[in-house]
């Protein structure tokens, strides 16, 4: 269908531009003038003025086009079926242009003029006058030199359907003279690089999609057909519907039909069989011109009981809101174009007139066909019309017509700033500005660009990088009165706003539902799954056609599936309820114990530190860099709190600090007994002959320094692996079904393993130098207690690693909990014990001379 689409829109365009060859321009012996070739007789209606701007309007429904033929004798179109909406249109343009001369703020010194054509609702002859507009209807006029001059038209208003505007844009476009569409809403037209004159004061049907998914959503359709026009504008639609359904609504489509163009009963019936085998009730149409022989087809096989979403293109149209209809069509919800008033549009159409702004009725065909027409056959054209009641008229619910205002004054704002440039501060080459006289029609489409006003309504007029208006729709609902009458009913909207985005707004009080039960319809492909049952997608149906089929041991739901992740089914299989957490609490007896020992731990440190400051003179404390102590002390101290990271339920902060805080605490306690134990290697080097030269390398500054260095790897290791692959907290279900584990994923393995990688280093470099040092002569030599200290510290950790490795969950943490403990606890005993013990016990062992072994007496 694609193709054969394609095929005939190369016709079509062939055609069109075949047919415009026979008026194209071409200059004469003289440069001085051009003449045109060919011309068309075009109904159209025209106004001169500093200023023109053009119009295409749909005044009449078809069209007989003659015979094409390389003869001078003019083509005489005749158009058919007379339509006052469509003349309303376009005398909704006349008036704009007449109120915007009037306006003393608007272009004060400019007067607008209009040359306003009649599509005949056939591309041929909308193409046709476009391109008349684009190069003037004049036979002979005069130009610059090779034609070359300031266009007969700077913008025009139109056209109204898509297709048209696509085959319109494709060539005006090339010449960036500015086209505003009132109407054509395919979304292709927003393609700036193929349509880069192109505007529109409508929304195109990529928000018109949205917009409905929105209402579907609203009342939980999920399954619905689409109906379709034959043309761009169908094509485009049903591809971005069917696209956003799926992926917005989380909808399908149960079928998408094309309605065909002209009378094809046959096919049509087909399409109806298809809506009536379905299982959707609810169907949305985007079509306008088929509607009439396809609601024949609708009420002759009685097709009732189904919920219709219209397009803009036809929730407002009259024709179709017939008692006849209304048992079928009776509560049909419709995106409309945004209402909009026009103070005194009435009373300037009541002054329509044959010689409105213009003596000459060939040049205001489409007036003198209306007043023709206007009350009937036998009607002379000089009938008041005041006093006769005419959909021409009707100015009640303006629609496009708002649109069509809002065009024309986009385009008088823009020529209003253009216009309103300062001579050396204008956007074109060396800051200039245009001007009336040599006005290009590129320079008029950067203003209409930035143009940005608000309508006496009070909407906000503006266009984005494609051309396309700030969008904003009414709701509409079709009412069927109990008097028989029928009323559309406005119940809500749907805009996009610049802070809100995309809203919607519905009255459902206010809707009318033609269904017994007064309420809206189901329309789902398959219905909630029972208790105990989950959604299995049937093979070869859209993901809304499912089977139920049972859930898995623990997975139960009420609703449309199983349980969730994080949820269970009860005991009785009837509910689902949340899984149990588990993760290594204050409050179990391993949190207890472990919280116990670690403060304990802590509150020793203390102890110990308190003694040893108190004793602080004495020789046993002085010994060694009685700083490092102090130091070694505090680090202990700040191993046994950082275990308490690892216990309560993770969280980021805990899970980033946790291994950072013992990375750095084990360090610096590794540290300081590394650096103690050097200082004792140092100090018996030191005492043989010729080695008091190396006492210089381990002063108080020294000592400080190593162990600051040997920290600050360390803490650089850690801040590289918190900013690189930092740690999460992660709830992990692969451990048991019916529980959540809450626990840290590491982030980098890498990290980690560095982290514990370093450490090791250095206590086995620790314990290998005081291993060498065990044996020296003092009487109390610390190397002993340090070899002792760093073996129970390497024993633990080595056993960490595979223990750690092999418990899941909690227990991970338990185990690093107790290896950070028991290492902290064998360090602080093995070095602190027994120099407690002198202290406290032995007071007559804690002097000079038993430390050094002379001038004591064993017992």
């Amino acid at each position: 269908m694609g193709a054969f689409l394609d095929t005939v829109k190369y016709v079509n365009l062939n055609t069109v531009l075949f047919s415009y060859s026979f008026f194209l321009s071409e200059s004469s012996s003289l440069l001085s003038s051009c003449k045109l070739r060919r011309q068309f007789y075009l109904n159209g209606m025209h106004k001169p003025g500093d200023v023109i701007l053009g119009g295409l309007f749909e005044v009449h429904y078809t069209s007989v086009f003659p015979e094409l033929t390389f003869t001078s004798e003019p083509n005489q179109l005749s158009c058919q079926g007379f339509d006052p909406p469509g003349f309303r249109h376009a005398m909704t343009m006349a008036f704009a242009i007449d109120e915007i001369n009037k306006s003393s703020h608007l272009l004060p010194n400019v007067t607008l003029g209009y040359s306003l054509y009649d599509n005949c609702a056939t591309l041929i002859i909308g193409f046709s006058a476009a391109l008349s507009l684009a190069s003037g209807r004049e036979e002979q006029f005069l130009l610059q030199e090779n034609c070359l001059g300031t266009p007969p038209v700077l913008g025009i208003v139109g056209d109204s359907f898509s297709t048209f505007s696509i085959a319109t844009s494709d060539v005006i476009g090339l010449f960036k003279l500015p086209i505003v569409s009132y109407f054509a809403t395919c979304s292709c037209l927003s393609n700036r690089q193929r349509f880069p004159s192109f505007f529109r004061t409508i929304p195109s049907d990529v928000f018109q999609v949205r917009a409905m998914i929105q209402i579907l959503k609203r009342f939980g359709w999920t399954w619905a057909g689409l109906l379709v026009s034959d043309d761009d504008y169908g094509l485009h639609v049903a591809r971005s519907f069917q696209s956003n359904f799926a992926q917005s609504g989380g909808g399908c489509l149960a079928y998408t039909e094309i309605l065909p163009w002209g009378d094809n009963p046959a096919e049509l019936k087909r399409i109806v069989d298809v809506m009536k085998k379905s299982t959707a009730r609810v169907v949305i149409v985007l079509e306008k011109i088929c509607l009439t022989k396809y609601n024949e087809q609708v009420v002759r096989q009685n097709v009732t009981g189904l919920q219709w979403i219209a397009s803009e293109a036809w929730t407002s149209a009259a024709v179709l809101q017939t008692p006849q209809l209304m048992p079928y069509l009776g509560g049909t919800l419709g995106i409309a174009i945004r209402r909009g008033e026009i103070p005194g549009l009435r009373d300037f159409l009541l002054r329509t007139s044959p010689d409105l702004h213009h003596n000459n009725n060939n040049k205001n065909t489409m007036v003198r066909l209306y007043k023709q027409i206007a009350g009937g056959a036998l009607c002379t054209g000089d009938e008041d019309l005041k006093y006769v009641e005419t959909e021409f008229l009707d100015v009640s619910n303006l629609r496009p017509e708002y649109n069509i205002y809002k065009a024309v004054y986009a385009l008088a704002y823009a020529l209003d700033d253009m216009l309103q440039c300062e001579p050396g501060r204008g956007p074109f080459s060396g800051h200039s500005c245009a001007t009336l006289q040599k006005l290009e029609p590129w320079q008029l489409m950067y203003y209409l660009e930035r143009v940005n006003f608000t309508t006496p309504f009070g909407d906000q007029v503006s266009f984005d990088e494609n051309g396309d208006a700030l969008p904003i729709y009414d709701i509409m609902n079709w009412q069927w009165l109990p008097d028989g009458r029928t009323k559309v009913q406005n119940v809500g909207e749907v805009k996009k706003s610049a802070f809100k985005g995309e809203e919607l707004k519905l009255d459902e009080d206010k809707i009318f539902w033609n269904f017994e039960s007064k309420k809206p319809p189901q329309s789902v492909c398959s219905e909630s799954c029972p208790p105990g049952t989950r959604m299995a997608r049937k093979k070869g149906e859209p993901e809304c056609c499912f089977d139920c089929v049972l859930c898995s041991e623990g997975k139960f739901s009420n609703e449309t599936g199983c349980c969730p992740e994080d949820f269970w089914s009860s005991p009785k299989r009837d509910q689902c309820v949340p899984k149990t957490t588990e993760f290594l609490s204050y409050h179990e007896p391993l949190g207890i114990c472990l919280t116990t020992a670690s403060l304990l731990g802590t509150f020793i440190c203390a102890v110990v530190l308190g003694i040893f400051i108190y004793h602080r003179s004495t020789p046993m404390v002085r010994a060694n860099n009685s700083e490092l102590s102090f130091l070694l002390l505090v680090s202990l101290k700040l191993c046994f709190l950082c275990s308490l990271l690892f216990i309560g339920r993770p969280r980021l902060w805990t899970c980033q600090l946790r291994h950072a805080a013992f990375g750095i605490s084990f360090v610096l306690c590794v540290s300081c007994i590394l650096v103690k134990t050097m200082v004792v290697l140092a100090v018996f080097k030191a005492s043989k002959p010729g080695g008091g030269a190396i006492l210089k390398w381990f002063g108080g500054m020294q000592q400080r320094g190593t162990v600051l260095v040997l920290t600050s790897i360390q803490a650089a290791i850690c801040t590289v692996w918190l900013v690189s692959a930092s740690p999460m907290p992660h709830k992990n279900t692969l451990y048991y079904n019916e529980k959540i584990v809450y626990e840290c994923v590491i982030g980098s393995t890498i990290g980690f393993v560095v982290l514990l990688g370093y450490i090791g280093l250095l206590a086995i470099l620790s314990f290998l130098l005081a291993f060498l040092a065990r044996n020296l002569p003092d009487n109390f030599n610390e190397a002993k207690l340090i070899t002792f200290s760093m073996l129970i510290f390497c024993a633990v950790w080595v056993a960490f690693v595979p223990a750690y490795v092999n418990s899941p969950g909690k227990y991970a943490d338990a185990v690093e909990v107790f290896a950070i403990l028991a290492s902290s606890f064998g360090l602080l005993v093995a070095l602190f014990g027994p120099k407690c013990y002198i202290i406290l016990l032995r007071p007559e062992r804690n002097t000079k001379k038993a430390i050094m072994g002379r001038g004591t007496t064993k017992t």
